[in-house]
Protein backbone atom coordinates (compact mmCIF):
# COMPACT_ATOMS: atom_id res chain seq x y z
CA UNK A 1 0.00 0.00 0.00
CA UNK A 2 1.01 3.42 -0.43
CA UNK A 3 0.69 6.31 1.42
CA UNK A 4 -2.76 7.96 -0.22
CA UNK A 5 -6.57 6.87 -0.30
CA UNK A 6 -8.00 8.56 -3.00
CA UNK A 7 -10.47 8.23 -5.09
CA UNK A 8 -10.45 8.73 -9.26
CA UNK A 9 -12.87 11.19 -8.59
CA UNK A 10 -11.01 13.07 -6.27
CA UNK A 11 -8.22 12.81 -8.85
CA UNK A 12 -10.39 13.86 -11.20
CA UNK A 13 -11.28 16.99 -9.48
CA UNK A 14 -8.12 17.67 -8.23
CA UNK A 15 -6.43 18.41 -11.53
CA UNK A 16 -9.40 19.52 -13.34
CA UNK A 17 -10.15 16.35 -15.86
CA UNK A 18 -12.91 14.88 -17.54
CA UNK A 19 -13.14 10.92 -16.38
CA UNK A 20 -13.45 8.56 -19.21
CA UNK A 21 -14.26 4.72 -18.86
CA UNK A 22 -14.67 3.02 -15.58
CA UNK A 23 -14.15 4.97 -12.33
CA UNK A 24 -13.60 1.73 -9.89
CA UNK A 25 -10.99 1.08 -7.04
CA UNK A 26 -9.27 3.35 -4.96
CA UNK A 27 -5.50 4.94 -5.84
CA UNK A 28 -2.71 4.50 -2.72
CA UNK A 29 0.20 6.24 -4.65
CA UNK A 30 1.14 8.02 -8.16
CA UNK A 31 3.51 6.60 -10.36
CA UNK A 32 5.15 8.56 -13.80
CA UNK A 33 7.33 4.99 -14.44
CA UNK A 34 4.87 2.39 -16.23
CA UNK A 35 8.18 0.10 -15.45
CA UNK A 36 7.21 0.02 -11.81
CA UNK A 37 4.93 -1.92 -9.76
CA UNK A 38 1.57 -0.02 -10.53
CA UNK A 39 -1.11 -1.94 -8.91
CA UNK A 40 -3.50 0.38 -7.23
CA UNK A 41 -1.61 3.53 -8.87
CA UNK A 42 -2.00 6.18 -10.21
CA UNK A 43 -0.25 6.48 -13.77
CA UNK A 44 0.58 10.02 -14.90
CA UNK A 45 1.88 10.39 -18.28
CA UNK A 46 4.65 12.94 -18.56
CA UNK A 47 6.41 13.89 -21.52
CA UNK A 48 9.59 14.13 -21.28
CA UNK A 49 12.93 14.64 -23.00
CA UNK A 50 13.62 10.98 -24.29
CA UNK A 51 10.19 9.43 -23.65
CA UNK A 52 6.78 10.33 -23.84
CA UNK A 53 4.54 8.50 -20.79
CA UNK A 54 1.48 8.47 -23.33
CA UNK A 55 3.23 5.96 -25.45
CA UNK A 56 3.56 3.75 -22.02
CA UNK A 57 0.06 4.35 -20.54
CA UNK A 58 -1.87 1.59 -21.88
CA UNK A 59 0.84 -0.64 -20.38
CA UNK A 60 0.31 0.69 -16.74
CA UNK A 61 -3.57 0.26 -17.03
CA UNK A 62 -2.45 -3.41 -18.12
CA UNK A 63 -0.15 -3.81 -15.35
CA UNK A 64 -3.01 -2.41 -12.74
CA UNK A 65 -3.01 1.15 -12.77
CA UNK A 66 -6.38 2.19 -11.71
CA UNK A 67 -6.01 5.14 -13.81
CA UNK A 68 -4.06 7.00 -16.18
CA UNK A 69 -3.82 11.12 -16.81
CA UNK A 70 -3.65 12.14 -20.32
CA UNK A 71 -3.76 14.63 -21.59
CA UNK A 72 -5.16 13.83 -24.98
CA UNK A 73 -7.59 10.71 -25.44
CA UNK A 74 -6.50 6.92 -26.25
CA UNK A 75 -7.99 3.92 -27.79
CA UNK A 76 -8.79 1.02 -26.06
CA UNK A 77 -10.70 0.45 -22.82
CA UNK A 78 -9.64 1.53 -19.09
CA UNK A 79 -9.94 4.60 -16.65
CA UNK A 80 -8.58 8.12 -17.98
CA UNK A 81 -8.35 11.35 -15.99
CA UNK A 82 -8.11 13.66 -19.40
CA UNK A 83 -6.50 16.82 -18.39
CA UNK A 84 -4.63 20.10 -20.57
CA UNK A 85 -1.00 19.23 -19.12
CA UNK A 86 0.03 16.28 -17.23
CA UNK A 87 2.58 18.43 -15.60
CA UNK A 88 -0.33 20.57 -14.01
CA UNK A 89 -2.06 17.62 -13.27
CA UNK A 90 1.12 16.32 -11.53
CA UNK A 91 1.50 19.43 -9.60
CA UNK A 92 -2.35 19.76 -8.55
CA UNK A 93 -2.09 16.20 -7.08
CA UNK A 94 1.28 17.22 -5.66
CA UNK A 95 -0.73 20.10 -4.17
CA UNK A 96 -3.31 18.22 -2.64
CA UNK A 97 -0.43 15.84 -0.55
CA UNK A 98 0.60 19.02 0.81
CA UNK A 99 -2.95 20.03 1.80
CA UNK A 100 -3.29 16.89 3.59
CA UNK A 101 0.24 16.84 5.78
CA UNK A 102 0.50 17.77 9.32
CA UNK A 103 4.02 18.29 9.78
CA UNK A 104 6.72 20.44 9.03
CA UNK A 105 7.78 21.11 5.55
CA UNK A 106 11.60 22.34 4.72
CA UNK A 107 12.93 23.05 1.31
CA UNK A 108 16.33 23.14 -0.01
CA UNK A 109 17.70 24.74 -3.16
CA UNK A 110 21.26 26.52 -3.84
CA UNK A 111 23.78 26.44 -6.57
CA UNK A 112 25.68 23.17 -4.69
CA UNK A 113 25.30 21.68 -1.45
CA UNK A 114 21.39 20.92 -2.22
CA UNK A 115 21.70 17.10 -2.01
CA UNK A 116 24.01 16.63 1.02
CA UNK A 117 21.79 19.37 2.99
CA UNK A 118 18.80 17.74 2.51
CA UNK A 119 20.12 14.20 3.89
CA UNK A 120 21.90 15.49 6.37
CA UNK A 121 18.62 17.11 7.75
CA UNK A 122 16.48 14.16 6.91
CA UNK A 123 19.33 12.01 8.54
CA UNK A 124 18.90 14.03 11.68
CA UNK A 125 15.07 14.24 12.20
CA UNK A 126 14.18 11.12 13.04
CA UNK A 127 11.18 10.14 10.82
CA UNK A 128 11.66 12.66 8.14
CA UNK A 129 10.61 11.94 4.49
CA UNK A 130 13.36 13.14 1.92
CA UNK A 131 13.32 13.33 -1.64
CA UNK A 132 15.44 10.41 -2.86
CA UNK A 133 18.65 10.57 -4.77
CA UNK A 134 18.19 14.79 -5.72
CA UNK A 135 14.56 14.46 -7.41
CA UNK A 136 14.67 18.61 -7.38
CA UNK A 137 13.04 19.32 -10.80
CA UNK A 138 9.16 19.45 -11.68
CA UNK A 139 8.68 15.96 -11.36
CA UNK A 140 11.09 14.76 -8.82
CA UNK A 141 9.39 17.81 -6.02
CA UNK A 142 5.80 16.80 -7.07
CA UNK A 143 6.51 12.92 -6.62
CA UNK A 144 8.83 13.35 -3.43
CA UNK A 145 5.63 14.99 -2.03
CA UNK A 146 3.18 12.90 -3.01
CA UNK A 147 4.96 9.66 -1.93
CA UNK A 148 5.22 11.02 2.02
CA UNK A 149 3.62 9.12 4.13
CA UNK A 150 1.23 9.92 7.03
CA UNK A 151 3.94 8.40 9.59
CA UNK A 152 6.57 10.88 8.66
CA UNK A 153 7.71 13.59 10.83
CA UNK A 154 8.86 15.97 8.22
CA UNK A 155 9.50 16.55 4.76
CA UNK A 156 12.78 17.50 3.36
CA UNK A 157 12.46 18.41 -0.17
CA UNK A 158 15.33 19.51 -2.50
CA UNK A 159 14.02 21.83 -5.10
CA UNK A 160 16.14 22.89 -8.61
CA UNK A 161 16.30 25.35 -10.42
CA UNK A 162 17.12 26.34 -14.55
CA UNK A 163 15.72 29.05 -14.70
CA UNK A 164 13.43 32.07 -13.31
CA UNK A 165 10.10 30.68 -12.33
CA UNK A 166 11.12 27.39 -11.89
CA UNK A 167 10.83 27.21 -8.12
CA UNK A 168 7.76 29.72 -8.35
CA UNK A 169 5.99 27.55 -10.17
CA UNK A 170 6.41 24.56 -8.07
CA UNK A 171 4.99 26.74 -4.63
CA UNK A 172 1.75 25.10 -4.67
CA UNK A 173 3.27 21.50 -3.83
CA UNK A 174 5.77 22.84 -1.27
CA UNK A 175 4.43 25.57 0.58
CA UNK A 176 7.51 25.55 3.06
CA UNK A 177 7.85 26.14 6.78
CA UNK A 178 11.44 26.78 6.28
CA UNK A 179 13.44 27.73 3.19
CA UNK A 180 17.07 26.40 3.12
CA UNK A 181 19.39 28.25 0.23
CA UNK A 182 22.95 26.56 0.77
CA UNK A 183 24.93 29.50 -1.45
CA UNK A 184 24.90 31.05 -4.83
CA UNK A 185 27.56 30.20 -7.39
CA UNK A 186 27.99 30.11 -11.13
CA UNK A 187 26.05 26.99 -11.89
CA UNK A 188 23.74 27.14 -14.63
CA UNK A 189 24.32 30.60 -16.56
CA UNK A 190 23.64 29.23 -19.98
CA UNK A 191 20.19 29.15 -18.88
CA UNK A 192 19.87 31.73 -15.91
CA UNK A 193 21.98 34.65 -17.87
CA UNK A 194 23.79 36.25 -14.76
CA UNK A 195 24.29 35.69 -11.17
CA UNK A 196 21.45 38.02 -9.93
CA UNK A 197 19.48 36.38 -12.38
CA UNK A 198 20.62 33.21 -10.36
CA UNK A 199 19.83 34.91 -7.20
CA UNK A 200 16.14 35.96 -8.22
CA UNK A 201 15.63 32.33 -9.00
CA UNK A 202 16.86 30.97 -5.76
CA UNK A 203 14.95 33.78 -3.49
CA UNK A 204 11.80 32.03 -5.00
CA UNK A 205 12.19 29.80 -2.57
CA UNK A 206 12.15 32.62 0.25
CA UNK A 207 8.96 34.32 -1.10
CA UNK A 208 6.85 31.58 -0.60
CA UNK A 209 7.25 31.69 3.62
CA UNK A 210 4.33 33.01 5.08
CA UNK A 211 4.85 34.94 8.05
CA UNK A 212 5.40 32.09 10.52
CA UNK A 213 8.27 30.32 8.71
CA UNK A 214 11.90 30.62 9.11
CA UNK A 215 14.64 31.47 5.70
CA UNK A 216 17.94 29.20 6.29
CA UNK A 217 20.87 31.58 4.09
CA UNK A 218 24.49 32.00 3.82
CA UNK A 219 25.54 34.74 6.00
CA UNK A 220 28.04 36.11 3.51
CA UNK A 221 25.75 36.47 1.05
CA UNK A 222 23.99 39.67 0.56
CA UNK A 223 21.86 39.07 -2.70
CA UNK A 224 19.94 36.85 -0.13
CA UNK A 225 18.92 39.11 2.40
CA UNK A 226 16.68 41.22 1.19
CA UNK A 227 14.28 42.64 4.14
CA UNK A 228 11.66 39.74 3.35
CA UNK A 229 9.36 39.89 6.51
CA UNK A 230 9.99 36.18 7.93
CA UNK A 231 12.35 34.94 10.80
CA UNK A 232 16.16 34.58 9.18
CA UNK A 233 18.31 31.96 10.59
CA UNK A 234 22.19 32.69 9.13
CA UNK A 235 25.14 30.39 8.51
CA UNK A 236 28.72 30.33 8.03
CA UNK A 237 31.30 32.97 9.04
CA UNK A 238 29.66 35.46 11.64
CA UNK A 239 26.58 33.60 11.17
CA UNK A 240 23.84 32.49 13.88
CA UNK A 241 25.53 29.34 13.17
CA UNK A 242 29.18 29.26 12.61
CA UNK A 243 32.15 26.30 12.97
CA UNK A 244 35.53 25.88 13.59
CA UNK A 245 38.48 23.39 14.60
CA UNK A 246 38.12 21.52 10.93
CA UNK A 247 39.91 18.83 10.67
CA UNK A 248 39.62 15.87 8.15
CA UNK A 249 40.47 11.52 8.49
CA UNK A 250 42.82 9.84 6.38
CA UNK A 251 39.04 9.29 3.77
CA UNK A 252 38.21 13.08 4.26
CA UNK A 253 35.59 12.84 6.96
CA UNK A 254 35.38 15.85 8.50
CA UNK A 255 35.43 16.85 12.16
CA UNK A 256 35.12 19.91 13.56
CA UNK A 257 33.07 22.34 15.95
CA UNK A 258 29.54 24.02 15.11
CA UNK A 259 28.37 27.15 17.22
CA UNK A 260 25.29 28.20 17.69
CA UNK A 261 22.91 29.80 20.63
CA UNK A 262 26.03 30.10 22.81
CA UNK A 263 26.62 26.59 22.39
CA UNK A 264 29.75 24.26 20.62
CA UNK A 265 29.19 21.27 19.39
CA UNK A 266 31.71 18.69 18.68
CA UNK A 267 30.44 17.11 15.11
CA UNK A 268 32.26 13.99 12.88
CA UNK A 269 30.30 13.26 10.01
CA UNK A 270 30.96 9.93 7.63
CA UNK A 271 30.05 12.55 4.59
CA UNK A 272 33.51 13.18 3.21
CA UNK A 273 34.71 16.76 2.25
CA UNK A 274 35.77 19.82 4.00
CA UNK A 275 32.81 21.67 2.42
CA UNK A 276 30.41 19.15 5.10
CA UNK A 277 31.04 22.00 7.23
CA UNK A 278 28.57 24.48 5.50
CA UNK A 279 26.28 21.85 4.56
CA UNK A 280 26.13 20.82 8.57
CA UNK A 281 25.33 24.26 9.77
CA UNK A 282 22.99 24.83 7.45
CA UNK A 283 21.55 21.41 8.72
CA UNK A 284 21.46 23.18 12.33
CA UNK A 285 19.81 26.27 10.92
CA UNK A 286 16.74 23.87 10.21
CA UNK A 287 17.08 22.11 13.26
CA UNK A 288 17.30 25.89 15.35
CA UNK A 289 14.26 27.09 13.03
CA UNK A 290 11.77 23.97 13.68
CA UNK A 291 13.01 24.02 17.56
CA UNK A 292 14.27 20.68 17.22
CA UNK A 293 16.56 19.11 20.72
CA UNK A 294 19.63 19.74 19.47
CA UNK A 295 21.65 16.82 20.78
CA UNK A 296 19.53 14.30 18.89
CA UNK A 297 19.23 16.10 15.46
CA UNK A 298 23.30 16.36 15.75
CA UNK A 299 23.80 12.49 16.26
CA UNK A 300 21.09 11.62 13.62
CA UNK A 301 23.12 13.99 11.18
CA UNK A 302 26.16 12.40 11.96
CA UNK A 303 25.30 9.09 10.55
CA UNK A 304 24.23 10.47 7.13
CA UNK A 305 25.73 8.25 4.83
CA UNK A 306 25.05 10.63 1.72
CA UNK A 307 23.43 9.81 -1.85
CA UNK A 308 25.31 7.58 -4.25
CA UNK A 309 27.64 9.39 -6.33
CA UNK A 310 28.61 11.81 -4.33
CA UNK A 311 31.85 11.63 -2.63
CA UNK A 312 31.38 8.02 -2.49
CA UNK A 313 34.22 6.72 -1.14
CA UNK A 314 35.57 2.63 -2.70
CA UNK A 315 38.63 1.17 -0.81
CA UNK A 316 40.85 -1.24 -2.51
CA UNK A 317 43.87 -1.94 -4.41
CA UNK A 318 43.48 1.75 -5.08
CA UNK A 319 41.10 4.17 -3.47
CA UNK A 320 38.22 5.36 -5.74
CA UNK A 321 36.15 8.35 -5.02
CA UNK A 322 32.90 8.57 -6.91
CA UNK A 323 31.77 12.19 -6.58
CA UNK A 324 30.06 11.91 -10.72
CA UNK A 325 26.62 12.73 -9.29
CA UNK A 326 27.50 16.27 -11.36
CA UNK A 327 29.70 18.67 -10.86
CA UNK A 328 30.56 23.07 -11.19
CA UNK A 329 33.56 24.56 -10.18
CA UNK A 330 32.53 24.74 -6.28
CA UNK A 331 31.73 21.11 -5.94
CA UNK A 332 34.95 20.14 -8.39
CA UNK A 333 37.21 22.43 -6.55
CA UNK A 334 35.79 21.50 -2.99
CA UNK A 335 36.34 17.54 -4.28
CA UNK A 336 39.90 18.20 -5.32
CA UNK A 337 41.03 19.58 -2.37
CA UNK A 338 39.77 16.42 0.11
CA UNK A 339 40.87 13.80 -2.04
CA UNK A 340 44.37 15.73 -1.68
CA UNK A 341 44.11 15.58 1.99
CA UNK A 342 43.66 12.12 1.60
CA UNK A 343 46.35 9.36 2.82
CA UNK A 344 47.50 7.02 0.07
CA UNK A 345 50.28 6.90 -2.98
CA UNK A 346 49.28 9.37 -5.96
CA UNK A 347 46.31 11.71 -6.48
CA UNK A 348 44.60 10.85 -10.19
CA UNK A 349 41.76 13.09 -11.15
CA UNK A 350 39.50 11.30 -13.95
CA UNK A 351 37.45 14.40 -15.11
CA UNK A 352 34.70 15.30 -18.03
CA UNK A 353 32.79 18.74 -18.69
CA UNK A 354 31.07 20.73 -16.14
CA UNK A 355 28.25 21.81 -18.17
CA UNK A 356 25.77 24.79 -18.31
CA UNK A 357 28.68 27.27 -17.42
CA UNK A 358 28.03 29.72 -20.47
CA UNK A 359 30.56 32.52 -21.16
CA UNK A 360 33.03 31.07 -18.10
CA UNK A 361 33.44 27.46 -19.35
CA UNK A 362 36.38 27.56 -20.90
CA UNK A 363 38.02 29.50 -17.79
CA UNK A 364 36.83 27.72 -15.42
CA UNK A 365 38.08 24.11 -16.90
CA UNK A 366 41.14 26.00 -16.71
CA UNK A 367 41.13 27.02 -13.38
CA UNK A 368 40.11 23.85 -12.14
CA UNK A 369 43.00 22.30 -14.24
CA UNK A 370 45.68 24.43 -12.87
CA UNK A 371 44.12 23.67 -9.36
CA UNK A 372 44.92 19.94 -9.42
CA UNK A 373 48.22 20.87 -10.47
CA UNK A 374 48.81 22.86 -8.15
CA UNK A 375 47.05 20.54 -5.39
CA UNK A 376 49.73 17.80 -6.06
CA UNK A 377 47.45 15.43 -8.50
CA UNK A 378 50.05 13.17 -10.96
CA UNK A 379 47.76 12.54 -13.12
CA UNK A 380 44.08 14.94 -14.72
CA UNK A 381 42.87 11.90 -17.25
CA UNK A 382 39.99 14.27 -19.20
CA UNK A 383 37.47 11.82 -20.56
CA UNK A 384 36.05 13.21 -24.13
CA UNK A 385 36.47 16.65 -25.77
CA UNK A 386 39.04 18.68 -23.57
CA UNK A 387 36.84 21.82 -22.61
CA UNK A 388 40.04 23.36 -21.32
CA UNK A 389 41.33 21.28 -18.32
CA UNK A 390 44.66 20.38 -20.16
CA UNK A 391 45.84 24.21 -20.64
CA UNK A 392 45.63 24.41 -16.74
CA UNK A 393 46.93 21.30 -15.63
CA UNK A 394 49.64 21.22 -18.15
CA UNK A 395 52.12 18.24 -18.66
CA UNK A 396 50.09 15.83 -16.07
CA UNK A 397 46.87 16.10 -18.42
CA UNK A 398 46.11 13.28 -20.36
CA UNK A 399 43.19 12.66 -23.11
CA UNK A 400 40.88 9.87 -23.27
CA UNK A 401 38.10 9.82 -25.94
CA UNK A 402 35.74 7.68 -23.81
CA UNK A 403 35.09 5.10 -21.34
CA UNK A 404 37.01 2.42 -22.26
CA UNK A 405 40.07 4.25 -23.38
CA UNK A 406 39.55 5.91 -19.91
CA UNK A 407 39.59 2.67 -18.33
CA UNK A 408 42.10 1.19 -20.41
CA UNK A 409 44.52 3.63 -19.29
CA UNK A 410 43.38 3.75 -15.67
CA UNK A 411 44.47 0.20 -15.91
CA UNK A 412 47.80 1.03 -17.28
CA UNK A 413 49.15 3.42 -14.81
CA UNK A 414 47.41 2.83 -11.58
CA UNK A 415 49.81 1.62 -8.51
CA UNK A 416 48.77 0.23 -5.07
CA UNK A 417 47.37 3.50 -2.90
CA UNK A 418 46.33 5.31 -5.80
CA UNK A 419 43.34 7.64 -4.72
CA UNK A 420 41.10 8.22 -7.36
CA UNK A 421 38.80 11.40 -7.98
CA UNK A 422 36.09 10.47 -10.83
CA UNK A 423 33.88 13.96 -11.58
CA UNK A 424 32.21 15.48 -14.16
CA UNK A 425 28.71 16.98 -15.02
CA UNK A 426 25.79 14.09 -14.88
CA UNK A 427 25.87 13.83 -18.45
CA UNK A 428 29.16 12.89 -18.65
CA UNK A 429 27.69 9.70 -17.10
CA UNK A 430 31.09 8.96 -15.49
CA UNK A 431 30.00 7.60 -12.71
CA UNK A 432 29.89 4.00 -14.52
CA UNK A 433 33.76 4.36 -15.20
CA UNK A 434 33.86 4.71 -11.58
CA UNK A 435 32.06 1.60 -10.28
CA UNK A 436 33.85 -0.46 -12.80
CA UNK A 437 37.14 0.73 -11.87
CA UNK A 438 35.73 0.19 -8.34
CA UNK A 439 34.88 -3.22 -8.86
CA UNK A 440 38.08 -4.36 -10.86
CA UNK A 441 40.31 -2.96 -7.63
CA UNK A 442 38.43 -3.88 -4.68
CA UNK A 443 40.59 -6.79 -3.90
Amino acid sequence: MGPLDWTVGAVTSACGGTLRGGALGRIDRVSTDSREDLDGALFVAIAGERFDGHDFAREALAKGAVAAVVDRPLEGDGTLVVVESTSEALLALAAKRRGELRIPVVAITGSTGKTSTKDLVASGIEGAHASPRSYNNEVGVPLTVLGTPDSATALVLEVGSRGRGHIAWLGPAIRPDVAVVTNLGVVHLETFGTTDVLADAKYELVEMLISSGTAVLPADEPRLHRGHEVRTVTFGRGGDVDWSDLSLDDVGRPSFVLHAEGHSHDVTLEMAGAHQTANAAAALGVALALELPVGSFLSGMERATGSDWRMDIHRGRVTVVNDAYNANPQSMEAAMRTVATMAGNRRIAVVGRMAELGPLERAEHIRMGALAQSLGFEVVLIVGDDPGYAEGAGTVAVNATGFEEALDTLRSILEPGDVVLVKASRAAGLEQLALALASETAQ
